[in-house]
């Protein structure tokens, strides 16, 4: 099984979050969650002052640019390519270049494996953040985000809901 690398592509400015959404839906509709397993837009917080109030805002990092952790091979290179507002990858000629651990540090992007006490099917609690006091079932676990998704009754009905690993607590 080929590993998955973070690589970065160039996009036309202020179509970053539609190429990632663009991506997205392409990757479940083409089943290749196991080959291209997260589209980033790398954001940070900016404090502005507009009329003498402060204001908090979230700015690209990079604008025109969107990071893929994906496994390179000709499907998947074919379907980022050709992603509408994507201009092409980042590397010498047509050759995509992984970023390197050095790199990826500054971009908050931990490549360590990280070990937590459930699974999927687990029942756990939330117990910080915007759901704290809840608890779910697990229904899917991603180690790259480090995040897991439970159903949340939300207006009657049930809502997944991605809750970081650091925020839940197995219950036995």
């Amino acid at each position: 099984m080929a590993e998955a690398n973070w690589y970065v592509v160039h996009t036309y400015s202020g179509y970053e979050n539609k190429v990632k959404a663009n991506i997205e839906k392409t990757i479940e509709n083409r089943h290749l969650e196991e080959e291209i397993l997260e589209v980033r837009v790398p954001m940070e917080d900016v404090v502005e002052m507009k009329n003498g109030a402060r204001k908090t805002v979230q700015k690209k990092l990079f604008p025109g640019y969107v990071l893929i952790n994906m496994i390179m091979n000709d499907d998947t290179w074919y379907v980022v390519r050709n992603t509408r507002g994507v201009t092409g990858f980042v590397g010498p000629g047509s050759k995509p270049v992984p970023l390197t651990e050095a790199e990826m540090k500054p971009l908050g992007i931990k490549t360590e494996n990280v070990s937590v006490d459930f699974a999927e099917g687990d029942t756990i609690a939330v117990v910080a953040g915007v759901w704290k006091d809840t608890v779910g079932i697990v229904q899917r676990m991603d180690f790259g985000k480090q995040t897991a998704t439970i159903n949340v009754e939300l207006f009657g009905r049930e809502t997944p809901v991605e809750i970081g690993f650091a925020e839940v607590r197995k219950m036995s």
